[in-house]
């Protein structure tokens, strides 16, 4: 037997995830629980805050960009695997003739895109409404595309609690991303924090709007370069602890 060479299997483990990114995509994107809790729900919590406060679009473009990234992204997973767990589907993903590694990559990309579109909506308004300007698109491009990879895989770092029940996934999300949220400098910026402001350190979302806004500005507090190692350094952590979760959870089952 002629063993198959190994772009063979790239491929179709590529395409594998692809059609996990796609069954994602139809199911779950207009889900309600997707619409109020990766949509709505940021969008109300960061008008609440900004209503009212005189804030630029410099300012205000930026944070809800993140917002919306920060929890549309991380939305998906929790909403689709334990969905899959009642419905038995995930079981038969996991048997199939597929790495455990592209279905949660499948996953993490559905979760990805979703976020990267959301994320555009407040874009397009700022600049039909505010005049917004985007200093460096292509630095725009791939901070969202690794803003939302960041986001997706935190959802599936979370999805790997072993419950069919979306909402229990939810509620200690929720418990997890607000915190998160108010230290990250975007209600409060990180100059104005004092030596409070190394709290902002620990947030993956205080990182995704500076570079955010520096793509869009050509501004920001602590320059690409960190920003773009701290979202780095997260989407590694959170990747490493989704596999590691998703596959004891596989083995014990």
């Amino acid at each position: 037997m002629i063993p198959r060479p190994p772009t063979a299997r790239i491929w179709r483990e590529l395409k594998s995830a692809w059609a996990i990114t796609k069954k994602d995509a139809r199911i779950y994107y207009l889900r309600p629980g997707i619409i109020m809790f990766g949509v709505l729900f940021p969008l109300f919590l960061f008008l609440s805050f900004a209503i009212g406060r005189n804030l630029s679009a410099d300012v205000l473009v930026p944070g809800l960009m993140a917002i919306s990234v920060f929890f549309a992204a991380s939305s998906i997973g929790p909403m689709a695997v334990p969905t899959e767990r009642k419905t038995k589907t995930y079981e038969r993903m996991v048997t199939a003739p597929v790495s455990p590694l592209s279905i949660l990559f499948g996953e993490i990309a559905g979760g990805a895109i979703f976020g990267a579109i959301i994320a555009t909506i407040p874009l397009v308004i700022g600049i039909a409404i505010y005049g917004t300007r985007i200093a460096n698109p292509v630095g725009l491009i791939g901070a969202l595309i690794l803003i939302s990879f960041a986001f997706s895989a935190m959802g599936i770092m979370f999805a790997a609690i072993p419950t069919d029940n979306p909402g229990d996934v939810m509620m200690i999300l929720n418990f997890i991303r607000l915190p998160l949220l108010f230290v990250s400098g975007i209600f409060i910026p990180v100059s104005a924090m004092g030596v409070y402001g190394v709290v902002a350190l620990a947030s993956p979302l205080t990182y995704a709007k500076d570079i955010i806004q520096y793509a869009l500005t050509g501004a920001g507090y602590y320059g690409p370069f960190i920003d773009t190692l701290g979202m780095v350094l997260f989407s590694g952590i959170f990747l490493w602890i989704g596999v590691y979760l998703h596959e004891r959870n596989r083995r014990a089952g």
